[in-house]
């Protein structure tokens, strides 16, 4: 696998600033909204935010992202969690959709 060459890549992330007080929804906030008008799909859930591209330019996201959420702050943290995979488009979904229809199997 060479990372040079377009990977289908989806990145599932969290980030927020340390030391901001009990509240960081404004950070979260700002990393989201980088992911958003990025144009690549992408899903916000409670805990994550997951993105899929081709390996740059969601690693471009992902790093904007982390730059925006640290705004003002010295100190972020970051969880990233990553599939790479060639020949796949639509993973997002499609990952939720194959198993929403393994589980309509059995009923």
């Amino acid at each position: 696998m060479c990372f040079h060459d377009p990977m289908s890549t989806i990145v599932a992330f969290s980030v927020a600033p340390l030391g901001s007080g009990e509240s960081v929804t404004p950070a979260v906030a700002r990393a989201v909204r980088v992911v958003r008008d990025s144009g690549l799909p992408n899903e916000t859930s409670a805990m994550f935010t997951s993105i899929e591209g081709e390996w740059d330019e969601v690693m471009d996201v992902v790093k904007r992202a982390v730059e925006a959420a640290g705004e003002g702050e010295s100190r972020v943290s970051l969880t990233l969690k990553a599939d790479v995979r060639s020949g796949v488009t639509d993973g997002l979904r499609g990952k939720v959709a194959a198993v929403e229809r393994e589980l309509d199997g059995r009923d």
